[in-house]
């Protein structure tokens, strides 16, 4: 990974690994937007770097996306058939979400809250 692709508080997931990499990519930069971007990656690496697998990948998911994140991880993992109707449709995807959050701790990234693996 280059890291040359800016990272922003609006995406719905981020890797880790592009956060080092725009991190490693970004120091030593000149360019005042660039430097505010690298302050606020660097307080986001600081406050996330322990979750278990910081260095090899972990997903960062916005707060506005962590429900859609949860259904889509229970379809991934086969908890769920993501062809049935019933009882799918009843499923309180927000109380789910709410569950997951359990495994997840918060981190603020330049005015956003992202959660990750704890």
């Amino acid at each position: 990974m280059e890291g040359k692709d800016t990272i922003s508080n609006t995406q719905d997931t981020i890797d880790s690994r592009e956060v080092i990499a725009r991190i490693n990519y970004l120091t030593g930069t000149e360019d005042e937007e660039e430097q505010a971007e690298l302050k606020a990656l660097e307080a986001l690496a600081e406050e996330a770097q322990s979750s278990p697998d910081w260095e090899y990948g972990e997903t960062l998911i916005h707060e506005g996306y962590f429900e859609t994140y949860a259904r889509d991880l229970a379809e991934d993992t086969g908890a769920i058939d993501s062809q049935a109707g019933w009882p799918l449709y009843c499923i309180d995807w927000e109380y789910a979400a709410r569950e997951l959050k359990m495994d997840y701790m918060a981190v603020d990234f330049d005015d956003a809250t992202y959660y990750i693996r704890a």
